[in-house]
């Protein structure tokens, strides 16, 4: 077997394991609000591109599900490298391991975040939360039954999801027409008596969303898109990038940053590399800024 497949099989297996934690029923909480001893960890798997799962209280949320095998779309459009055909790599593991999940969250309606893939592959009823109707209404045209908005106070499985703001560029492009094109986004923090705060910041760029978000909920565990994805003609990205995560490091210091959404789709230009070299590079503490291959999990 050679060593790049052993490593791959044992992300999925520790990934699968972690997983199999959070299925179980969620933690009970006292009237103080405290846990008691059966409270679940909190867990994330990186899939690939921004699809990831979040393990929290024992329900499992999919969010941003792209499943389509390699090469299926053209890259896009009036993007970096779009001679090449999204996505870029197959999926870690079978489609039907990533559909197990108790209910998916849309943060916007773009490709690489809710494809063709995933409306075949999941199921119907699935409980799916989209950032507003406007997303709500073109996901139920595709037959989903159970497709909820989501709003700073909503509550599924005792777990309380809020909806966070973000900008798919920066004033000066969100301006142009492409601007509009790019439209809305959003993130969601996810919240429970006992557990840590995670909050996943979504396709946006580092701005007073952001900043807002980590002081207001203080989160333990933030996930940004950090792909640096770029488009023709502007000099500075759509999503995060290197520095991006030095900035949640340093706004956010006691919390654990994940980058994600990188060397899936053709114009997310930053590497897995480059940002674990940065990371050495600036001294960050490698156990609180991670940089997960597809499939790895880890348990909070």
């Amino acid at each position: 077997m050679k060593i790049s497949n052993l490593l791959r099989n044992t992300a999925i297996a520790t990934s699968a394991i972690l997983l199999a934690a959070c299925s179980t029923p969620g933690a009970s909480v006292s009237q103080n609000g405290a846990t008691t001893a059966s409270a679940q960890p909190v867990t994330f798997q990186q899939i690939r591109n921004a699809t990831i799962k979040v393990g929290y209280a024992g329900t499992t949320f999919l969010v941003d599900p792209m499943l389509a095998k390699k090469g299926t779309y053209p890259g896009f459009e009036g993007t970096y490298n779009s001679h090449l055909r999204n996505p870029l790599v197959e999926l870690p593991m079978p489609v039907s391991e990533v559909v197990k999940a108790d209910a998916i969250i849309v943060t916007h309606t773009h490709l690489d975040h809710w494809d063709d893939a995933a409306k075949q592959s999941l199921p119907k009823n699935m409980p799916i939360f989209a950032q507003n109707e406007e997303d709500a209404e073109s996901i139920r045209k595709d037959g989903f039954t159970d497709v909820r908005v989501l709003t700073e106070d909503t509550v599924f499985n005792g777990t309380r999801l809020s909806k966070t703001g973000g900008q798919h560029g920066d004033d000066k492009l969100m301006m142009t027409e492409l601007g509009k094109l790019l439209g809305k986004v959003s993130g969601v923090v996810f919240q429970r008596p006992g557990h840590k705060t995670v909050y996943v910041a979504g396709d946006t760029v580092w701005n007073r969303h952001v900043e807002e978000a980590i002081q207001k909920y203080q989160p333990d565990v933030v996930i940004l898109n950090a792909g640096y994805a770029r488009v023709l003609g502007h000099d500075g990205s759509i999503i995060m990038g290197k520095e991006d995560l030095y900035r949640a490091y340093q706004s956010a210091p006691k919390a654990t940053v994940i980058g994600t959404h990188m060397e899936s789709v053709n114009h997310a230009t930053q590497s897995r590399e480059e940002l674990r070299g940065y990371i050495a590079e600036k001294g960050l503490d490698p156990q609180r800024v991670l940089v997960p291959a597809d499939g790895q999990a880890y348990s909070f």
